[in-house]
């Protein structure tokens, strides 16, 4: 089975540091199977930069985030056109760190996700719950909520990938069980298929929530695990590396 491994840099990285990232990991690529799926998402005055970089086993790229609107007077803000422009096929929305600090809506994150789609890119929407709503039963009530509210209308069979990232996970060094991840994939994939009437091999959902190169392989091996998103493992090379080598399904 195809998995997709997705490297979120978030708000790190220099000219300097994506140069030697670069000649790392094309170092170290080259026994990389070619039948799984590599994007990087560095920040977005990073892109070109790394595009230009690498050299071996190139892989995709993506965004972090990008605005509802194709252009306008948002400043700071990235537009889905300027990505897609830059190389990128991808782009990330709705990381609960959006959700939290900007205080983005799941509307806000389906009209990204649409505006991405449009744009010619795929839309990674970011779904998972916090510790709070973990501990009072209310995982698949919040992931059916936000599955309902940030999916995009236009939202098909290959346009658009899923990433259920709990929250609580994140950066923590915590992680659900195996039989959890399985259950809330499980549940996710069904609840899209309906929703959008396609087969459930269709259906796309990445693991994210402290992903490292000594629990990947575990994780990667689930049926119902299509991928990962690699937060602070990803801005070490080697270590991307070896999260993508552990993907031998």
């Amino acid at each position: 089975m195809k998995k997709t491994i997705v490297a979120n840099w978030k708000m790190c990285g220099t000219p300097e540091s994506t140069k030697l990232w670069a000649q790392e990991f094309s170092s170290k690529s080259a026994n990389i199977p070619t039948n799984n799926k590599i994007v990087v998402c560095p920040p977005a005055g990073l892109i070109n930069l790394l595009k230009n970089a690498l050299t071996e086993n190139k892989p995709d790229l993506g965004g972090q985030d990008c605005h509802a609107q194709p252009e306008g007077a948002y400043t700071g803000e990235t537009s889905a056109e300027l990505l897609k422009s830059l190389g990128c096929e991808y782009v990330i929305v709705g990381h609960s760190e959006r959700r939290t600090n900007s205080n983005e809506t799941s509307e806000t994150v389906r009209q990204k996700a649409s505006r991405a789609i449009k744009s010619g890119l795929i839309p990674i929407i970011c779904i998972g719950e916090t510790s709070k709503q973990r501990e009072n039963g209310k995982t698949l009530e919040i992931i059916n909520q936000q599955i309902e509210e940030s999916l995009p209308f236009e939202a098909n069979s290959n346009n658009f990938i899923l990433a259920y990232e709990p929250v609580w996970a994140i950066g923590s060094g915590k992680l659900p069980t195996m039989d959890e991840i399985k259950q809330v994939h499980s549940a996710i994939i069904n609840n899209v298929a309906r929703r959008i009437a396609i087969d459930v091999a269709k259906v796309c959902v990445l693991y994210g929530g402290s992903v490292k190169p000594d629990n990947a392989g575990e994780i990667l091996s689930l049926p119902e695990v299509s991928g990962v998103l690699v937060g602070g493992a990803s801005l070490k090379a080697e270590d991307f590396v070896k999260i993508v080598m552990s993907c031998k399904y």
